[in-house]
């Protein structure tokens, strides 16, 4: 019973690892998206690449048009990830690490 636990808590950290990386994906694009960066550089490019499927769809829920040209997608986004993980960690019991 103890391995099973074990892995099932592995599994959840790496979960909320990735949660947390794809978070952190997400505000390097909204912020370079201030500075107009080169289209054409290979970390911009793979930026977006990894963040536009998920964006998309909530750029047509709020399109940045109705807001002035904002694109709020990306706070929506980083919201919506920030709920995510820490309804898992305290699905599972962890409170203590709510605040990471």
């Amino acid at each position: 019973m103890e391995v099973a636990q074990g892995f099932g808590l592995s599994l959840l950290e790496v979960v909320v690892g990735l949660i947390s990386l794809y978070w952190w994906v997400i505000l390097v694009r909204a912020l370079l998206s201030w500075v107009s960066p080169d289209p054409y550089n290979p970390i911009v490019r793979a930026l977006v690449v990894v963040t536009e499927p998920v964006l998309r769809p909530f750029r047509r829920l709020l399109p940045p048009h109705k807001f002035g040209g904002l694109d709020l997608s990306p706070l929506l986004v980083l919201v919506l990830l920030q709920f995510l993980k820490n309804g898992l960690l305290y699905s599972f019991g962890f409170r203590a690490r709510l605040l990471f």
